[in-house]
């Protein structure tokens, strides 16, 4: 097998740096093991960054995703961590790891952890929801 799991994280330049956009990943195949039992835990991480000057290569973020498979780890250990090297990676404006552990013993646990960078300051969010006429409007 030529392709093995790594903790390097690559990036590229970011091809909008004057523009705020959202960059939304699903990563639903995380693994890592308990660090009581040694059995697997079985996570969706959901990546949402708003980048600066890089963004983070998605080869290399699937090679370091799984680099997690035989550590153990507990679930907001992990989380933070992986958000820790992300940051320090691509050094981004915003971001928000979102960890959804399948069930362990009966409990499902989800950990949320963010970053912002000192002094951003976010654009106003535009909604954009559908125009509905009223049904006794005519037009």
């Amino acid at each position: 097998m030529s392709t093995q799991p790594s903790k390097q994280l690559e990036t590229f330049p970011n091809p909008a740096p004057d523009r705020d956009f959202h960059i939304h990943m699903q990563i639903p195949e995380f693994t890592c093991l308990c660090p009581k039992t040694g059995q697997p835990d079985f996570a969706t991480l959901t990546l949402d960054y708003i980048p600066d000057e890089l963004c983070v290569e998605l080869k290399s973020l699937k090679l370091y995703i799984w680099s997690y498979r035989n550590e153990g780890a507990f679930h907001e250990a992990v989380t933070n961590r992986i958000l820790d090297d992300l940051v320090a990676a691509t050094q981004p404006r915003y971001m928000r790891l979102t960890a959804r552990f399948y069930v362990r013993g009966g409990i499902f646990t989800n950990v949320v952890a963010e970053h912002r960078k000192n002094g951003w300051i976010p654009t106003p969010r535009v909604d954009l929801t559908e125009f509905e006429p009223d049904s006794n409007t005519r037009g």
